[in-house]
């Protein structure tokens, strides 16, 4: 073994660069099954940014299905979600349909056909944000498509509709809006898709309204399906589970029949079996542990049933496994493997299961699991070390002691190389990172942009402040009224604990955070005097939304249990807006945005920019043409992450070779 080298911190020479850290930024996701086929979507960081349908072949290879510019994206909630389905027709080929990201209509595709081309199947609309569509359930027996219909009245955000509708398979709605039947009303702001019995006599699915998000409360919906000349239609339409304190995140048929649903009525979101008579729920594995999370994106499955009985289930606190639940004992047997993230998007077909996975050395992959064995195997996106692992770091789980004796959980990157170490007398400067949401956590997965620091002597704290999910009802509710205090908070102790034990710099700890954690960041540096410079990507500053258009619907009473009722404590708003205490901020810091960005406006971060002008606080703004909440391009990635080291390198005080230095204002 070479002997390591002692070198400042900040300074190792690292092959994770911020070009590497793009190109395997896409990862697959909404895996599913199209006869004995698998499919799954992936990003593509090098093709703009686009999401393509990739197949695996019979002799184990890769094809990416659908080729550019086709981008299999919807963007109802503007979060969007499962974008496609497919089935697999006797003699006939598979026939898959999806929403296309720029024009976001639904495309019918037959792939093995005469005519290889998407043709469409839905309008367009020039009303506000037009018709978008997610969770397609195919019924070609039926000629149809069920699916999620979100429809634009007006030029607001607000101006919006959502329902379950049913788009006819053989293109007439593609220039005929009134083709397209609605199965439900829209008495509900929000519903998700369809779930059909397997006799297709009745259908499931959730609702929910504002203030609400899905992870507070939502109704689960069931109707009877009566046939007819003009097409199946939905009657005796009630609620059987569910209400304001209740929220049942995921509800599916098993094969015979029986009805399952996650709900968090025991304060963690377990799986019960649920009479769709009565409603009577009963608890399958009565755990502290998540069978679910929180609902961001339509279409998102954390459990599916198998044929004969056995539920293929993702469970956990704090990272989520798969296992296979036996619903007659409990018990359940969790997969072997290096995996130990699960993205909540599983596939069942008979008795096998398609999922994504990911560990701490391994990105995420395509596995697929035979539950009458328990044996799993990747099946694509297979992962292949693209830098010497001795370059990743090691995550430590911990759990650090918050004010009040609360508990506050995190994972701990320290520095690490094979060659290079830190020098006697010299601490390591640490990003202390708060997740997005807030309602959400980090996966314990391998992150090629933590190792992008790491590898070059700065550590990274990963923060599950209170409000994340994972850990959960109560922890997830700790936020309540109170972001922007708990929050911070929790990053805090993390932060002190980190130097207490000697393992941070204290003059070198830096905080960062994306949308709902640049509001984090942007409060931490505003109320503590912690961190020696922050960056905030495309963060939430004011709740005030003076500053530009607010947000988008989905999101538009949130604020409702993170702030208080607005009718109840105005002033709240105002006090706790970022912006609105942008004279407290006296540390560098750096603001990236997309310009196209719906959920956050960029005006607040260009607001911001434009308070610390002039006050002598070192501070760039920059703005990206064509991205939106999340960045997706190759050019975009790598400027952000190089731009965020270069802010480190200059307040650190270390030199970063190769990297453009980010141009501060003052």
């Amino acid at each position: 073994m070479v002997p390591k080298s002692p070198a400042p911190c900040g300074t190792w020479p690292s092959p994770v660069d911020a070009a590497l850290v793009a190109e395997h930024g896409g990862r697959p996701d909404f895996a599913g099954w199209v006869g004995d086929d698998v499919w799954w979507v992936a990003g593509r960081p090098t093709e703009g940014g686009r999401r393509a349908l990739v197949r695996r072949r019979p002799d184990g290879g890769e094809a990416v299905a659908l080729p550019a510019p086709w981008d299999v994206r919807t963007r109802v909630h503007e979060y969007g979600g499962r974008a496609w389905a497919g089935t697999a027709r006797a003699g006939g080929g598979p026939l898959l349909v999806f929403a296309h990201g720029p024009d976001q209509r639904l495309y019918a595709w037959e792939p093995d056909g005469p005519d290889p081309s998407p043709r469409p199947l839905t309008p367009t609309s020039a009303v506000g944000g037009g018709l978008r569509w997610a969770d397609p359930v195919l019924r070609p027996e039926r000629g149809e498509v069920w699916c999620v219909l979100e429809e634009f009245t007006g030029a607001g955000s607000g101006d919006v509709r959502r329902l379950l509708a049913a788009v006819p398979l053989d293109g007439r709605a593609a220039g005929d809006r009134s083709a397209v039947r609605e199965l439900t009303d829209d008495r509900h702001r929000f519903v998700t898709g369809p779930r059909l019995s397997p006799d297709g006599r009745r259908v499931a699915w959730l609702a929910w309204d504002h203030p609400r998000m899905p992870w507070d409360g939502t109704e689960l919906r069931i109707a009877r399906v009566d046939g007819g000349a003009g097409g199946d239609r939905l009657s005796d339409v009630r609620t059987v589970l569910g209400g304001p304190r209740e929220a049942v995140a995921q509800v599916e048929w098993a094969p015979d029949g029986t009805l399952l649903a996650v709900t968090d009525r025991t304060g963690w979101w377990n799986l019960h079996r649920v009479d769709p008579e009565t409603g009577r729920a009963v608890n399958l594995c009565p755990a502290a542990q998540e069978f679910a999370g929180p609902l961001w994106q339509l279409g998102q499955r954390w459990f599916v049933p198998l044929a004969g009985g056995p539920v293929a289930v993702l469970h956990g606190a704090g990272a989520q496994v798969l296992g296979v639940l036996d619903p007659e004992t409990g018990a359940v047997a969790d997969v072997a493997g290096p995996w130990t993230e699960w993205v909540p998007a599983l596939g069942a077909h008979g008795t096998r299961v398609v999922g994504i996975a990911a560990g701490p050395a391994a990105g995420y992959e395509v596995v697929e699991l035979d539950g009458r064995t328990g044996r799993a195997r990747v099946v694509g996106a297979a992962h292949r070390d693209v830098v010497d692992p001795a370059y990743l770091p090691r995550p430590e789980v911990r759990t650090f002691t918050g004010p009040d004796g609360r508990e506050v959980h995190a994972r701990i990157h320290r520095p690490r190389h094979p060659e290079r170490t830190v020098p006697d007398g010299e601490l390591p400067p640490f990003v202390v990172r708060a997740h997005g949401g807030p309602t959400g956590r980090t996966p314990l997965a391998l992150d090629l942009g933590i190792a992008y620091f790491t590898s070059r002597g700065i550590g990274v704290a990963v923060v599950d402040y209170g409000g994340s999910t994972g850990y959960g009802r109560a922890y997830r509710e700790r936020l309540r009224e109170r972001w922007g205090v708990v929050d911070v908070e929790d990053c805090a102790t993390v932060a002190g604990a980190l130097v207490a034990e000697g393992a941070a710099d204290p003059a070198r700890l830096a905080v960062q955070g994306g949308s709902a954690g640049g509001w984090t960041a942007a409060h931490s540096l505003a109320g503590t005097d912690l961190y020696a410079c922050g960056t905030m990507l495309f963060p939430f500053l004011d709740l005030t939304t003076e500053a530009d258009g607010g947000t988008h619907d989905f999101e538009s009473h949130y604020t409702e249990s993170l702030i208080g009722p607005r009718d109840r404590v105005p002033e709240r708003y105002r006090e706790r807006s970022p912006l609105r205490r942008a004279d407290r901020i006296k540390v560098p810091f750096l603001l990236l945005h997309g310009l196209d960005d719906p959920v956050c406006p960029p005006g607040q971060s260009e607001a911001l920019a434009r308070a610390a002008r002039g006050r002598g606080v070192p501070h760039a703004f920059l703005a990206f043409e064509g991205e939106g909440h999340g960045f997706r391009r190759k050019e975009t990635l790598v400027r952000a992450l190089e731009a965020e080291l270069s802010l480190y390198a200059q307040t650190f005080g270390f030199s970063a070779p190769g990297v453009p230095e980010v141009e501060l204002d003052r």
